[in-house]
């Protein structure tokens, strides 16, 4: 059971990842953009900064906190046996 959670947290940590990389890459275009006074997004990533982006970033915070947080349990519970 635990090694099915683990993979699951996995999964979505890595797809977290992936997420957070293209929000900051979006920025980076978006925030060019308006440099050049283009419009690529920038007021969508605003909109989308609350909802989408800040707890997609704590997910993955979180998860690599709980993932560090297991992997030392079952270290320490491992030695013991």
């Amino acid at each position: 059971m635990k090694e099915l959670f683990l993979t699951w947290l996995n999964r979505l940590l890595v797809f977290d990842v992936f997420l957070v990389l293209f929000s900051f890459f979006w920025l980076v275009v978006a925030v060019i953009g308006r440099s050049l006074d283009l419009s690529l997004g920038l007021d969508l990533w605003y909109k989308l900064w609350e909802p989408v982006f800040t707890p997609a970033l704590g997910i993955l915070m979180g998860g690599a906190i709980l993932s560090g947080i297991i992997g030392q349990i079952s270290k320490r519970l491992n030695k013991q046996l």
